[in-house]
């Protein structure tokens, strides 16, 4: 044996020690659970830190409420809505840019079918459906003139602002902000150097490691049921996240799940297409989406409830950084599934 060899023995014994030393330290560090509510829901936080970190992760769902809330007036997209100028330097400000060219870009790779300024036409037939009449054609169209993502551009100099082709223009990203708020805990949890934890917004999820169990995170998919109560729990499949101590997972659910309407004998649920204006024709019911970022997934599954299944489809086909677990209403009006083959599910 050479003498070099013999003298790098003991550093790689150390080295192994080491290892060995930091896993078991790692093993033994607890799992914190935190829960509150947020964005008009609930937030389930799942992760392992020798550290209690729920007042700095509710700082950080704190700024995305400043930012994308309707319901705080001096966010920023309340303030934008009023047609306001915002300053693009503050943290709320950068992330708005990163939601809205996210939210361009999907909307453009969909052709509308996510589209962060439907707000309007969806809240004149939310209101039609629940007092059992539908908005005229002639006030769909009257809405249609200011509802378009091609109607907004963001301009940042001097001021973060959107230049509106009509100032009735509203944005609304209830559809994508609950998986963005999942990110930006993810990333607060990276940056503390957390390998371990699973976070949920209403149902949006970003996962990343494994449980205390040393297993997979496994997530829930519920049967979208005709449960007036809205009490029922039953699932429709366990969907397995293969996450790594590096790599995570993201996944967002979108359906009505007890917002349906019959046609011709089958289930539709009550999502506007905000190219038509009208309701789609499409018989999803639930549409979940695996990507990278919960915005993404959230955004997505957003699009595919539009889009239906045949668009979805042809999206899934052109991304292979997209997998979807879609449930759908077959000729027979039963529940049908379809879904991406890298899926791990247990039904």
């Amino acid at each position: 044996m050479s003498r070099k060899l013999i003298w790098q023995i003991p550093l790689l014994l150390f080295l192994i020690a080491g290892t060995i030393f930091i896993a078991r330290q790692e093993r033994t560090k607890p799992y914190q659970r935190n829960q509150g509510k947020i964005f008009g829901t609930f937030y389930h936080i799942t992760y392992q830190c020798e550290n209690d970190l729920q007042k700095e992760i509710e700082n950080e769902l704190m700024k995305v409420d400043k930012t994308l809330s309707m319901f705080n007036d001096s966010s920023i997209i309340s303030r934008i809505n009023r047609n306001e100028q915002t300053d693009p330097t503050t943290e709320e400000g950068n992330m708005f840019m990163e939601v809205f060219h996210l939210a361009m870009n999907i909307s453009k790779e969909t052709k509308g079918a996510f589209d962060i300024t439907v707000a309007p036409l969806v809240n004149a037939w939310g209101f039609g459906f629940k007092e059992g009449t539908e908005p005229t054609p002639s006030v769909v169209d009257s809405i249609r003139k200011f509802v378009g993502y091609e109607k907004v551009e963001l301009t940042e100099n001097p001021k973060l602002k959107i230049r509106k082709t009509d100032p009735r223009t509203m944005m609304d990203c209830s559809a994508i902000a609950k998986g963005f708020g999942c990110d930006v805990v993810a990333r607060f949890l990276q940056k503390r150097d957390v390998s371990n934890y699973m976070i949920e917004i209403g149902g949006e999820v970003v996962a990343k490691g494994t449980n205390d169990k040393g297993e997979q995170w496994r997530i829930g998919i519920t049967k979208p049921t005709e449960d007036s109560t809205n009490q029922n729990t039953e699932l429709q499949g366990i969907l397995r996240l293969p996450t790594t101590s590096k790599h995570l997972q993201a996944l967002a659910t979108s359906g009505n799940y007890r917002n349906f309407y019959y046609k011709d004998g089958q289930r539709y649920a009550h999502t506007i297409d905000p190219r038509t204006g009208m309701p789609v024709q499409h018989n999803i019911l639930s549409a979940t989406v695996v990507a990278k970022t919960c915005a993404i997934a959230d955004a997505y599954a957003t699009a595919f409830m539009v889009m239906g299944l045949d668009g979805a489809k042809k999206v899934l086909e052109a991304h292979d950084d997209l997998q979807a677990y879609l449930i759908y209403s077959d000729e027979k009006g039963e529940y049908a599934i379809w879904k991406s083959k890298e899926l791990m599910v247990e039904e």
